[in-house]
């Protein structure tokens, strides 16, 4: 199996100041065509540093990918570490990128300077790997047998390069890659722990050429991803996998692979050509961000009333003032309200409603900071449920939203 590690550098990775998206970007293109990525790590921009770790590095892996350093500053350095770890004895000039160069130099109105032009100089132990996103080149370095590649880090430039670096792999490990296959569903509702006793058996009966792993994720579930590397019957051993395990979760599971929550909602109101709308105390419209996020929610969303303060939930939804002094606004009847009321506003199949106390004050003994009542109207019934949420204000918004969403799908597919 062909092997790579991802090494990103830059001080500003370091500190915090920037986050890095390309080691994803560039594990997932690798995935595709059989290479496993093993090892990731980001590195500062000094020249021992990188030395260093690229000699460890490819003590363990066939391929080297590097992004970072190429610009035409001081402090970018990796193109002359790279030609010192390859014993590089001179630089030779790219006709081909300095003309890049000068084209996005005249289409910016920029003068075409000498450090423009040094960018164009590299190792002669390298391959260029023309950049037509931005001035630094790439390079190519097959080197004692291994594959070494610097990227930029700019990471639109990168991914504009990535096409020719996969090919260029392709081609060169043509006879080492195997299939890997990745394969997930995503589950909600059932924490990691409960959710690995539950399914201990299923899993301990998995063929020992499957990969089990949990992905927890405190606001949307738990994802279960089942692997396989060196089969080209993958996909159809994981299938069955899952086939087997999909009775044991029931509609714990809302999705597969990159599928959302916000994606199966879609589809299910899509299909049913039915409308929705919502009503948002606690969560003050995160509900309504997350529907509209998706592209074309617009299709079935109609629109969200905020009813934050008493008087909105009472003269705009309808909810009876009785209901809020006898019960609170945090409360089964006032969230139940809220729901039929948005619903009957606004002339939609569902409606959404949320109503809870997000703090950090406001909670008291029966009801503490976190508690949050959720309703789901639809052209059958209303149902409602009281959760509590930990965490902080912003935390508990979002499980909230979160919950209400899931409780939409569920309102939905088990009528």
């Amino acid at each position: 199996m062909v092997t790579c590690a991802i090494c990103t550098i830059g001080d500003e990775l370091l500190i915090g100041q920037v986050v890095d998206t390309n080691s994803p970007t560039i594990s997932k293109a690798l995935n595709q065509i059989g290479v496993c990525v093993h090892q990731k790590c980001s590195i500062g921009d000094n020249r021992q540093t990188i030395l260093e770790t690229i000699d460890l590095i490819l003590k363990t892996s066939d391929i080297l990918i590097l992004t970072g350093g190429l610009g035409p500053t001081k402090d970018d350095i990796t193109k002359n570490a790279l030609a010192e770890y390859t014993q590089s004895k001179r630089f030779y000039h790219s006709t081909a990128q300095e003309a890049h160069i000068r084209e996005i130099c005249r289409k910016r109105d920029k003068s075409f300077l000498e450090i423009n032009k040094i960018q164009a100089f590299v190792p002669e132990t390298c391959t260029v790997i023309e950049n037509r996103f931005g001035t630094a080149p790439g390079m190519w370095f097959d080197y004692l047998g291994k594959v070494i590649v610097s990227l930029p880090g700019v990471p639109f430039e990168m991914e504009g390069m990535l096409p020719q670096v996969i090919e260029r792999i392709k081609n060169h490990f043509f006879d080492s890659l195997v299939h890997i296959t990745h394969k997930t569903i995503s589950t909600i509702g059932i924490p990691e722990s409960q959710l690995a006793v539950q399914i201990a058996e299923w899993e301990n009966e998995l063929p020992k050429e499957l990969h089990l792993a949990y992905l927890p994720n405190p606001l949307w579930g738990v994802r279960l991803r089942l692997s396989c590397y060196g089969e080209t019957e993958g996909a159809e051993k994981i299938d069955q996998a899952f086939i087997r395990l999909k009775p044991l979760l029931g509609n714990a599971i809302y999705g597969e692979d990159n599928q959302t929550l916000i994606d199966v909602i879609d589809a299910l109101l899509t299909q049913e050509n039915a409308s929705l709308s919502t009503a948002e105390s606690c969560s003050g419209g995160r509900i309504g961000n997350i529907i509209t996020s998706k592209a074309g929610a617009s299709r079935y969303y109609k629109g969200g009333v905020i009813a934050y303060d008493n008087r909105v939930k009472e003269e705009v939804l309808n909810v009876p003032a009785q209901i809020i002094n006898m019960y609170g606004a945090v409360s089964q009847q006032c969230v139940e309200a809220m729901a039929i009321g948005t619903r009957q506003l606004l002339h939609t199949d569902y409606a959404i409603a949320t109503s809870g106390i997000a703090g950090p004050g406001g909670g008291t003994d029966k009801k503490p900071v976190g508690t949050v009542w959720i309703a789901v109207a639809t052209p059958q019934t209303c149902v409602s449920k009281e959760f509590f949420f930990p965490g902080d204000r912003l935390r508990i918004i979002e499980r909230a939203s979160v919950a209400a969403l899931n409780m939409l799908r569920l309102s939905i597919i088990c009528k």
